[in-house]
């Protein structure tokens, strides 16, 4: 994260004014402002969803174009919530001007808590928990999005092992309503309830409690599942559509397993199965030579145009 001022701010319609906070105190704190590391499709969202329910957001990335193109995100969603009638145009506007965003780490120095979401590579999140611990206000709850990595390797990276904690939320964020809190073996009690009861009362989600074992409930499920269609369209057993049309149709699948894949980001996808297979040493974790070459071809799905499918 760049140590320059911040890129700048959203600014939305004159005339109305952004809320601080909320006047509800939860368990052991009171939030009112929150930051985001990181402003890809979940760090966007995240954003999003917290600006939307009232809190002031600072948003930081990695460098000015990666701050600009997180706040196009974050526009257009918003424009789409606003076109679908989703949001008012006030909600709207008074949402954008709850949110800022730069580069500067800095900037978050005086956050309630701070969420990261940087790509899932675990020396980067280290990284990223170190540099928060050193900055932010003794007080701060440093949460994670991360999907699979062990909170507690994030954890040790600070001097506030009790207030760090799991946070993972799932694409797209402002559309789906599950949280998977996830504490550590030194994540303190208050730090969890309090955390459950903001994502629950604030936020709206429904939250789900996992233990700190990489993948947590959801992608400890569903990976292998992924992996396990990889595998059959590797070998020939049948085509990418008749996997996913059999699973839709068969089994009520909202989505088939591959075209899920292609949401998810295959380089996620390798990310996370490459996590449990560290953790649990079993075959079935093992990421298919198919996904390793597509992703080394940077066909990595959705959000690169072409992935099992072409978008």
């Amino acid at each position: 994260m760049g140590a320059e001022g911040a890129l700048g701010t959203g600014t939305g319609s004159a005339g109305i004014a952004p809320m601080r906070g909320w006047s509800g105190k939860i368990l052991g704190m009171l939030i009112e402002r929150v930051g985001v590391v990181g402003c890809g499709l979940m760090g966007s969202g995240i954003a999003e969803v917290t600006a939307r329910a009232g809190l002031e957001v600072t948003v930081t990335e990695s460098s000015p174009a990666l701050a600009e193109a997180g706040m196009a995100r974050v526009a257009a969603s918003l424009r789409r919530a606003l076109t679908s009638g989703r949001l008012s145009e006030a909600e709207h506007d008074a949402t954008w001007q709850r949110m800022a965003f730069g580069h500067d780490l800095g900037a978050l120095a005086d956050c309630d808590l701070v969420v990261e979401a940087v790509a899932e590579h675990e020396p980067t999140k280290i990284d990223v928990f170190g540099r928060l611990d050193a900055l932010c206000k003794p007080s701060t709850v440093l949460a994670s999005n991360t999907s699979s990595i062990p909170i507690m390797k994030l954890a040790r990276a600070t001097k506030r092992e009790a207030q760090v904690i799991g946070i993972h939320f799932f694409n797209p964020v402002p559309v789906l309503p599950l949280v998977e809190l996830v504490t550590s073996l030194l994540t303190s009690a208050q730090t969890a309830s309090d955390m459950e009861q903001f994502a629950t009362e604030r936020l709206n989600k429904t939250v789900i409690r996992s233990r700190d074992r990489a993948g947590f409930i959801v992608n400890a499920l569903l990976i292998p599942y992924i992996l396990a269609a990889i595998r059959m369209l590797e070998s020939g057993f049948a085509t990418a559509d008749d996997i996913d049309t059999g699973m839709v149709k068969g089994c009520a699948h909202p989505m088939g397993p591959l075209r899920l894949a292609d949401l998810i980001g295959l380089d996620t996808v390798r990310a996370v199965a490459e996590s449990l297979y560290d953790e649990f040493k079993e075959q079935l974790y093992t990421p298919p030579s198919l996904l390793l070459r597509m992703v080394e071809a940077g066909l990595l799905g959705r959000k690169a145009g072409r992935g099992f499918y072409e978008y």
